[in-house]
């Protein structure tokens, strides 16, 4: 799917507030970006053609080899290098609601979609666009039931729960892990991401991955974020999943909109008597708010939409904007 995804601020001009992202609001990218203009020539030269400084330094923190970690360009590169680097195992299958480009790659590689069984099962976790998080122990379940479990974890640092370890994914097998940096520090317009598999899986998905695939301002981000770790990450999380959980709460106040569970800062609603695009129209014409029409993900209606957590003062004025929608469409 290249069209509708989330984050589509390039069609629109100026927004007041962008709830259709999902990177948090309160990550401070200042200093990366001065860093980085600090280091503009390194566009003057090709960057390394495998990222490898950038792997040392990521299995240094995840204490696993360097050998089972491949730096991608962003989460979605890796999506479709693993759907390409298994594409002989033919069948494939995941549940829905849930990123689209899971089914994208493997029908772009011929894979063939089997409700239940699929030899390789992609699960996102934190679940996008529903916020659901699995436990561990259900995701060991799922690594049994099939001959790949392909886990999409670029939202592991939107949430609270505890995640499955890269080291204890890798003692499993047949676990691939895809992770993105992209998430977790902001950085969307960059790509930057990695996956973590057993080293002979590595292998195998770096032989099909091109050379210079990571362009080097990403990997000078990388190495100065790896480098240079924020005090406050954490406090900032749990900050905006506190907001979130206010969000969600007042928003569940309002006639006519649901709110389903999440425990991340981004959830899914769904609106009564109208669609998400018509209340998206709405949003952007008389507020300058931008919201996920999620109606385009399989499984789901076009009653459904989903926001993220932004700063409180905007969180209230979107809560009051909806309700005055509301207002109007129910008199």
């Amino acid at each position: 799917m290249i069209e509708g995804h989330g984050d589509d601020i390039y069609r629109y001009g100026e927004l007041r507030c962008n709830f259709s992202s999902n990177i948090s609001p309160l990550i401070d990218t200042r200093e990366l970006r001065n860093h980085l203009a600090r280091h503009l020539a390194l566009v003057n030269h090709y960057p390394e053609p495998s990222a490898r400084s950038l792997e040392l330094l990521i299995a240094d923190e995840h204490d696993i080899s360097p050998d089972e970690v491949l730096v991608t360009s962003g989460a979605t590169d890796a999506i479709y290098l693993v759907a390409q680097t298994l594409r002989n195992e033919g069948s494939f299958a995941v549940k829905r609601p849930t990123f689209s480009e899971y089914a994208d790659a493997c029908r772009m590689f011929g894979y063939e979609e089997t409700p239940k069984g699929g030899a390789v099962r992609w699960l996102c976790n934190p679940n996008n666009p529903t916020g659901e998080v699995r436990a561990d122990e259900a995701v060991e379940i799922l690594s049994r039931r099939h001959r790949w479990l392909v886990i999409d974890q670029s939202y592991e640092d939107s949430t609270c729960r505890k995640m499955l370890s890269p080291s204890r994914a890798i003692g499993m097998r047949n676990v691939i892990q895809i992770h993105s940096m992209t998430k977790r520090f902001g950085i969307p317009g960059l790509r930057l991401g990695y996956i973590t598999a057993p080293a002979p899986v590595i292998g195998r998905l770096r032989a099909n991955h091109r050379p210079w695939a990571v362009n080097a301002l990403a990997i000078e981000a990388g190495h100065w974020l790896l480098t240079h770790p924020n005090p406050n990450e954490d406090v900032y999380m749990t900050a905006v999943l506190n907001e979130a959980r206010i969000l969600a709460g007042r928003l569940r106040g309002i006639f006519g909109i649901h709110v389903y569970p999440t425990e991340t800062n981004f959830m899914l609603c769904s609106i009564r008597q109208s669609s998400a695009a018509e209340l998206k129209k709405y949003l952007l014409e008389n507020h300058q708010f931008l919201i996920r029409d999620a109606s385009n993900f399989e499984g789901l209606k076009d009653c459904h939409f989903r926001v993220a957590a932004q700063h409180p003062d905007d969180n209230n004025e979107l809560v009051e904007a909806i309700y005055t929608f509301t207002r109007q469409k129910h008199g």
